[in-house]
């Protein structure tokens, strides 16, 4: 039986929660797979792009954490819609579901297609979508239980880092014994640091923005969170570590053990190390932590997908009925939605998997940094006009937001000049006009509703 909007969602989710929720929708493919194509692209100094981005990301998610503060119990739709009214919070809305949507398909197909490492004889489009059931199915429990599962799951793939991170470091200084110490060797072999110059930095951030995005997704968990504006900047504070952490020592680890013009874009690097150590069973181990991988990303997606598009209902951007939810507070109807888009998804992968993956994987970093430049732009919008005074505050203000402003619409239109991705920002510009239009349309018939 279902409720309406008014008592809907619970607020049961814990700061590990929230904080282990981010980091499974962060770390996914775009570590495990996609690193081989930024430390192609600029060798070991690829490390300078994480690190760049890292700072980029610690100051959008300073900026939400601030706004969490002075509006207590909204989340960043909310922020965006304070700040430019609802034609913006309806176009970013709707971006954001289609970025996760998008990221889903994705992953549901990347694990269908490793766990037909073990399953050779089933079809692709069957791995993926019992991977989407199984998403879809997590994704039905109570607010606290799919909080307390997807902290383990992404558990599961963190502890997993740390192990192949230590493990790498033995090896590279002969700690654990090997034929061959490279100790630092292969950080200045073939090529040097920046074999390709320095602005293979810049290129190499069109991956890792990929790789970054859904670290936005606390900013969803905001209306589900007890004190949310006090839990949000403890969060940030630990989360923006972990994550260059977990994302520039294992590349730091891939990098020392093996050159990297010797990286195989077949598989993934991960790998590709472990398979160089001789360890017995070392495909099989990996192919474990990218499945427990993807799966994290999408559990994470989907909650994102679905708890975006619960917001936009109850602010009246989408059908009343998607802002219904069942006794247990889950927005059931989103999730019908969201799990009829992962079947096509699915479907999809039987008839054109690599043509859809080429498609999308440039789709959520374009969208990502749409999202992050929204967010950094309400900040600097509403910081005057706060109601309150926020109890923390981003430093620099207005200098260090707007110059991570000008970085990401840099990014941005590097993305567009990008060669390689014009199909996919095709797509992306594409569904960025036609809700344009929409908006318009849908905003005209009362303009007073709109800043």
């Amino acid at each position: 039986m279902a409720q309406p909007d008014g008592v809907s969602l619970q607020k049961k989710l814990k700061p590990r929660h929230i904080s282990l929720m981010a980091m499974g929708g962060v770390i996914g493919t775009g570590i495990f797979k996609g690193s081989a194509e930024t430390i192609g692209l600029a060798g070991p100094g690829v490390i300078i792009s994480y690190v760049f981005a890292g700072l980029l990301l610690l100051v959008v998610m300073g900026a939400m954490a601030e706004m969490a503060t002075v509006y207590p119990g909204k989340n960043m739709k909310d922020f965006v819609r304070e700040a430019f009214g609802e034609r913006v919070s309806f176009i970013m809305g709707w971006m954001y579901c289609f970025l996760w949507l998008s990221v889903c398909v994705i992953e549901i197909i990347a694990a269908g297609s490793f766990l037909q490492y073990w399953f050779p004889e089933v079809p692709l489009w069957v791995l993926s979508l019992a991977s989407a059931a199984f998403i879809i199915l997590i994704n039905l429990m109570s607010v606290g239980s799919f909080g307390e599962f997807e902290f383990w799951l992404a558990g599961i793939k963190i502890a997993m880092i740390i192990v192949f991170i230590f493990l790498g470091i033995c090896l590279i200084f002969g700690i654990i014994p090997s034929n061959n110490t490279p100790y630092l060797h292969n950080y200045s072999a073939a090529g040097g640091f920046l074999p390709n110059g320095w602005t293979s930095i810049f290129s190499a951030l069109l991956v890792v923005m990929f790789s970054y995005g859904g670290s936005e997704l606390i900013g969803l968990t905001l209306t589900e969170t007890e004190d949310s504006e006090k839990v949000l900047p403890k969060v940030v504070r630990n989360f923006i570590l972990r994550i260059i952490l977990f994302f520039t020592l294992p590349i730091l680890v891939i990098c020392g053990l093996i050159p990297w013009n010797q990286l195989g874009p077949e598989s993934s690097p991960f790998v590709q190390v472990l398979t160089s150590t001789g360890m017995s069973g070392a495909a099989d181990l990996m192919n474990f932590i990218l499945v427990t991988a993807v799966l994290s990303a999408a559990n994470s997606g989907i909650y994102g997908a679905s708890r975006m598009l619960h917001s936009m209902a109850a602010a009246g951007e989408a059908s009343p009925a998607l802002a219904r939810t069942n006794r247990r507070g889950i927005p059931v109807n989103t999730l019908i939605l969201c799990a009829v888009i992962l079947i096509l998804g699915s479907m999809l992968g039987m008839f054109a998997q690599d043509q859809l993956f080429r498609v999308l994987m440039a789709v959520p970093g374009f969208c990502v940094l749409l999202v992050w430049i929204c967010i950094s732009l309400a900040q600097i919008k509403l910081r005057k006009a706060y109601p309150v005074k926020p109890s923390f505050k981003v430093w620099g203000y207005p200098y260090v937001t707007s110059a991570v402003v000008i970085c990401l619409a840099v990014i941005a239109a590097m993305f567009l000049f990008d060669v390689q991705n014009r199909l996919s920002i095709g797509v992306c510009i594409t569904v960025l006009i036609v809700l344009i239009i929409w908006s318009m349309l849908r905003f005209s018939r009362n303009p007073g509703s709109s800043k």
